[in-house]
């Protein structure tokens, strides 16, 4: 595991919840701070009786929700421009701001949704949106859902088996590779319910 994650787990151990949850709120704004490391580990630590599961879940939820929010206002603000200028020393470049628009364009809010899953993604899944004019409501209802999901995910898989002590090790190295799995898991499902709620197309006569 990275330095810095070795570090961001030391600082939810000492500080817990609220380490945690500037961790998620930061990430989701583009900064490059493991988000995930922090959810696992502050899960395990639940698992141990360190924290309350609860308090960790609900930390991680709100905060994930209030950066990516906080990252669309900025986005729908100051525009494209003015993030990849201020954003580039952080690592949000041009091209990846044009590959994140790309995606936001071609798939709107199931992008919102799985970017939850996808390093780089997560982190400008509220400026894109932002940028590229998404209506609010429609971004929050997606941005609330992908951040259950990812949460959950998580939370889930640190606190149930947390107890066994190399679980927790074996997320952290292993975070793309649950991602893979989980995220086709996840585009699938959503396909399935989009086709389920659309309309019967109707048969004109001549």
């Amino acid at each position: 595991m990275p330095e810095l994650s070795h570090h961001l787990a030391a600082l939810v151990e000492h500080y817990g919840v609220p380490a945690l949850f500037l961790s998620v709120t930061l990430e989701a704004l583009g900064a490059p701070l493991p988000g995930e490391s922090a959810i696992i580990v502050a899960a395990g630590a639940a698992a141990e009786g360190k924290l309350d599961i609860r308090a960790v879940v609900v930390a991680a939820f709100l905060a994930a929700i209030l950066g990516d929010n906080i990252g669309y206002l900025i986005g729908r603000r100051f525009g494209r421009s003015a993030i990849v200028r201020v954003g580039s020393r952080f690592g949000v470049t041009d091209a990846a701001m044009t590959r994140a628009e790309g995606i936001v364009h071609r798939y709107g809010p199931y992008m919102v949704v799985v970017a939850r899953f996808v390093v780089v993604l997560r982190q400008l899944n509220g400026l894109v949106a932002g940028t590229t004019g998404m209506p609010w409501p429609r971004f929050l209802l997606a941005n609330v859902a992908g951040a259950a999901l990812w949460v959950g995910l998580w939370a889930t898989l640190a606190y149930r088996f947390g107890r066994k002590l190399d679980v927790v090790p074996w997320l952290w190295h292993h975070l793309n590779l649950v991602a893979m799995v989980a995220t086709p898991l996840l585009i699938f499902a959503m396909v399935v319910l989009h086709f389920r709620h659309r309309p019967p197309a109707t048969s004109g006569h001549g």
